[in-house]
């Protein structure tokens, strides 16, 4: 059986394809076909205009049209409601789920000097570092992670905050100063998950790849991704959410921030394994009760 899979064609991105690639070939001949997305196009001043799904259209079009028969998308690029037709059939094992700090000096966050330059472009992390150190300066940093590494070398800024996966799937771990605890950085929506996504008709497909599936994970990006989806916030809304196991039950932080840090909404919750989008909803609507709403609004006008 011959699976053609497709994902963006970044080094990241083929890191993360060669992982459900590995998972499949004892079953399939399997084919990779990297496609270039909007996001990877786009400036961030175009990309804050154009939408939830910046670096997936591309791909779940490819799926839909039969160009591909998988997509591996990092779960936590997906918008809160796929294309129709479309479907998560696997969570792989999840990465931890953190964010590192990088520095030049090798300073932390806490010992990093007055007005010091961090490069993020991502409003939940910008809110979060103005939170824990309102005297630093968060700048926009696109590109992918050897763009950033390099031009944290060249001096652009004094520090950045990536995803420990992605550093994890690149084999440059070595590199990170510090792993932010999510008391201080609590990371967004499925962040260190990849979500396997095929037709849902295709339910051969759907049988092939259920050995990728790790239940745990599946259970807490699913919890993770109901919150997202009743706050009504996009993969770029300042909301951070992380579910994990403890003692045979799910446990679910919730957070949405105000864009400069001044203000944050947090919410927590215990449920059932067995229903994570329960417990997600639950989270998400204990957070709209505090004015979770009006604060992402709040963001969104200015």
């Amino acid at each position: 059986m011959k699976v053609r899979i497709g994902g963006r064609g970044s080094q990241l991105s083929r890191a993360q394809l060669d992982i459900v690639a590995a998972g499949l070939r004892p079953r399939a001949d399997v084919e990779i076909v990297p496609i270039t997305t909007t996001g990877d196009r786009l400036s961030r001043e175009q990309a804050a205009m154009t939408g939830k799904d910046l670096f997936t259209r591309e791909i779940d079009e490819a799926l839909l049209e039969g160009r591909i028969d998988l997509a591996v998308h990092s779960l936590k690029d997906l918008p809160s409601q796929l294309p129709a037709g479309l479907a998560i059939v696997a969570v792989p094992q999840r990465e931890d789920p953190s964010d590192v700090l990088i520095s030049r000096s090798g300073a932390t966050l806490r010992a990093l000097p007055s007005d010091s330059r961090i490069g993020s472009s991502s409003p939940r992390r910008r809110a979060q570092l103005l939170a824990a150190r309102p005297d630093l300066l968060v700048t926009d940093a696109r590109g992918n992670v050897d763009t950033r590494l390099r031009r944290l070398s060249e001096g652009r800024w004094d520090a950045i905050v990536l995803a420990r996966a992605g550093l994890a799937r690149l084999g440059r771990l070595a590199e990170v100063t510090e792993v932010l605890p999510a008391s201080q950085m609590l990371p967004a929506i499925g962040q260190g998950a990849l979500a396997v996504v095929a037709r849902e008709e295709a339910r051969g497909l759907h049988d092939l790849v259920a050995s990728l599936d790790h239940a745990p994970s599946h259970r807490e990006v699913t919890a993770e991704r109901a919150l997202l989806e009743l706050l009504e916030a996009g993969c770029r809304a300042p909301v951070a959410g992380l579910a994990r196991h403890v003692e045979g039950r799910l446990r679910l932080s919730g957070a949405a921030f105000a864009a400069d840090g001044s203000a944050a909404i947090r919410a927590e919750a215990e449920g059932e394994e067995g229903e994570p989008a329960t417990l997600g909803r639950e989270v998400a609507r204990r957070l709209l009760d505090l004015g979770a709403s009006d604060l992402l609004a709040l963001g969104r006008e200015t």
